[in-house]
């Protein structure tokens, strides 16, 4: 099952900007990404793509979604499998969004234009996924923690999952620790992801994953956590399972998580 997961380093060395034959990408990759290995990551993504994909990459990240509609569902009708415009077309088009709002070179009303364009091409999937009876990769439970009302930065995550062929719950914002433990129960996930954007709400994911401990829970599921604040450390220190800065290593988290749940 693809992914959309990034491409491993060692294969990336090769590939290099100017490879990049879509200009708008090129030059989007060139000006926005500044982190060596995602932009090595982005290079190889783009690179390996074709043109068609590249094309409707480029229409996610410039919010284009009346042509990722009809690119779309030009490339299934001429022969491209629906993975293939999933992983090389939308979520690689929306890997370079989660990036640029991550560094605040995009706002939320960019993130939600490109959002569209990405709801846009996969209205096209979706139906062909459910058809195929492909298994979801995984089960997820996401929600805003107790106190928290931001959602926007856990909306693109659980897009980027959708994408990514997960099934997600999404609990909004505001989710106490038993309504984590009551989704989990009624579900059966084992993947729990929680979203703090105040350092105020910060700490009620420590008590969310406590209230698992206390109702004996906790071996069952794995926690990632994420949000403006939140640090690395900070997700150490609570005991969560994963940390991600952004909605591309979110699902790179998540996949692995699930492939270790086997």
């Amino acid at each position: 099952m693809a992914s959309g997961s990034l491409i491993p380093t060692g294969s990336l060395r090769m590939a290099k900007l100017e490879d990049i034959s879509n200009d708008f990408l090129r030059e989007e990759v060139e000006t926005f990404v500044t982190r060596e290995d995602e932009r090595e990551n982005l290079i190889a993504r783009y690179t390996a793509a074709t043109p068609k994909m590249q094309a409707i990459a480029a229409g996610v990240v410039s919010a284009r979604h009346h042509d990722v509609d009809a690119m779309t569902a030009d490339a299934l009708t001429t022969g491209t499998s629906a993975l293939d415009v999933m992983d090389h077309g939308l979520i690689a088009g929306m890997a370079l969004v989660g990036i640029k709002f991550r560094d605040m070179k995009i706002f939320v009303p960019e993130v939600l234009a490109c959002a569209r364009a990405m709801k846009a091409g996969m209205k096209h999937i979706e139906p062909i996924l459910v058809a195929s009876g492909i298994a979801p990769t995984g089960k997820v439970i996401m929600g805003t923690v107790k106190g928290d009302l931001h959602d926007i930065g856990k909306n693109l995550c659980i897009m980027m999952l959708r994408g990514a062929a997960f099934q997600v719950i999404d609990l909004g914002v505001d989710t106490s620790p038993d309504d984590f433990i009551e989704a989990v129960e009624e579900h059966g996930a084992n993947i729990v992801g929680m979203s703090a954007l105040l350092t105020t709400t910060m700490p009620n994911m420590a008590k969310t994953i406590e209230a698992f401990i206390d109702a004996d829970l906790r071996d069952d599921v794995q926690f990632m956590v994420g949000g403006a604040p939140v640090t690395q450390i900070f997700a150490d220190e609570m005991g969560a399972d994963g940390y991600g800065d952004n909605a591309v290593e979110c699902v790179d988290l998540a996949k692995k998580l699930s492939d270790e749940n086997g």
